[in-house]
């Protein structure tokens, strides 16, 4: 692209990669449960920890990348996460029990967990601003395509070949990005020698494994889950109260006093709740309620999947073009239109419907998630960009990991109501849907809200 050189783009394009098929296996396990319950012997509550705990230690790596891209530079972080990524995908690969599996994933989602803020800390720091749409409308198309191609490409393998045939070709994919951001990577941004804020990291740690479990055992154990819930808010408080003293806190306090970075931030942790939450669902639904197998569930998302993350780059020039007014509000339209047809018709409708409606909420996120960051990004002073870099990844991480937890908490507690599979997973999802329509006439309302203010590129008028 004009103004940006080739070398930067082949860098965009290593740690792109790295990315995407550190999130495409993120979702890729989903339709494989019931094969690895058999391999390994172990229940579904265990081996859903393989999505769930991926989830949640990317959210955790990514809540110490503002030390990180402060701290080291590019080249070595990428080499860092690369080689986590190569070590994760051997393990997995040739994981001869569930154990060795469970550690493989682990050291993948560590690698994911350094790769995403880095490919957005690159564009924000080596392409011009002029081009931020366009560029983050690629970097959302790769983030928002591999989560819902996860279930296709893992059904093609699993059906095939084997689930193992998931790593051995993700391995190959991570080999060439290392090669080429290797060659292409250089170390021209300056470090400082800035500290760790561990007491911070502990604490912000603690509220998220806290909220996470205490959301899954609301199906189980209703004490624990309270006694857990109060816990994490205890964490939460305690977060607050040393972010606000400390000199080296974990993120900046100023990034919380940026009202129009908190509505954009709100906006993109709901955009991405609900694309990670229906790439959950809807794969389930469709095995237990209209009865196909893993590919044909998995196939379903692909349309919407294709056409949502090709017109991300489209949506990425029109913001330059436009601003952000009018991508945001088309987008957070389609979104509610979308949760508003599944919550109120998924009962009624066929595999073809599905995929249809699905493609109309596709195309919604698209067209903002990008645009959300990079119109936050304009909101943010440079000095502050590494910690909104770190706390929008961090989000849109832990966006994927409490959705999927909440949605299959619903379904399991309608299962238990029922008495039976088939109609808990039919009305645990219609409720599902429900909350997130909810949850997507929020992220509506904030936009809607900057938008009467008169603000625009985060600046007050």
């Amino acid at each position: 692209m004009k103004n940006v050189t080739r070398k930067i783009n082949l860098s965009l394009g290593a740690v792109g990669i790295l990315t995407f098929v550190g999130i495409l296996v993120e979702t890729s396990m989903n339709v494989t449960f019931p094969t690895l319950m058999k391999t390994f012997n172990e229940s579904l509550s265990m081996i859903q920890w393989l999505t769930t705990g991926y989830l949640l230690m990317v959210t955790l790596v990514m809540g110490a990348t503002s030390y990180l891209l402060k701290r080291f530079k590019r080249r070595q972080l990428f080499i860092i996460s690369a080689g986590l990524a190569v070590v994760g995908e051997i393990l997995c690969f040739s994981a001869p029990n569930f154990s060795i599996l469970m550690v493989g994933r682990l050291l993948q989602a560590s690698g994911t967990g350094i790769s995403t803020p880095l490919m957005f800390s690159l564009i924000f720091s080596e392409v011009p601003m002029a081009f931020w749409g366009a560029y983050t409308g690629i970097a959302a198309m790769l983030i928002s395509l591999a989560p819902a191609l996860g279930p296709t490409f893992g059904g093609i393998m699993n059906h095939y070949l084997s689930w193992r045939a998931i790593f051995s070709t993700s391995l190959l994919l991570v080999l060439i990005a290392l090669i080429i951001g290797l060659v292409t990577l250089e170390n021209r941004q300056l470090h400082s020698k800035v500290r760790f804020d561990y007491n911070g990291f502990l604490s912000l740690s603690l509220f998220l494994i806290l909220l996470e479990f205490g959301v899954q055992q609301l199906s189980e154990h209703l004490g624990i889950a309270i006694l857990l819930l109060l816990l994490c808010l205890i964490s939460m408080y305690f977060f607050i109260r040393h972010e606000q003293r400390s000199e080296n806190a974990l993120f900046n306090p100023a990034l919380f006093k940026n009202k129009y970075l908190m509505f954009r931030l709100t906006n993109y942790f709901i955009l991405q709740m609900i694309n990670i939450s229906l790439s959950f669902v809807i794969p389930i639904f469709a095995e237990n309620v209209l009865l196909v197998n893993s590919l044909i569930a998995g196939l379903i998302l692909l349309p919407g999947s294709l056409l949502g993350s090709l017109s991300a780059p489209f949506a990425g020039k029109w913001y330059d073009r436009v601003g952000a007014r009018r991508p945001l509000l088309l987008s957070n339209f389609l979104v509610v239109g979308g949760m508003l047809l599944f919550a109120g018709f998924i009962s009624k409708f066929s595999v073809i419907i599905i995929g249809l409606v699905f493609v109309i909420t596709r195309l919604g996120f698209n067209t903002g998630f990008g645009n959300t960051m990079s119109d936050a990004s304009k909101a943010t002073p440079h000095s502050l960009k590494a910690d909104q870099n770190s706390l929008f990844s961090m989000s849109q991480q832990y966006a994927g990991s409490i959705g999927t937890a909440v949605m299959s908490t619903i379904i399991s507690l309608q299962e238990k109501s029922s008495g039976s599979v088939h109609t808990g997973i039919a009305s645990g999802s219609q409720l599902g849907f429900i909350l997130l329509m909810i949850f997507g006439i929020i992220a509506l309302v904030c936009t809607i809200t900057l938008n009467k203010e008169g603000l625009e590129h985060g600046i007050e008028k």
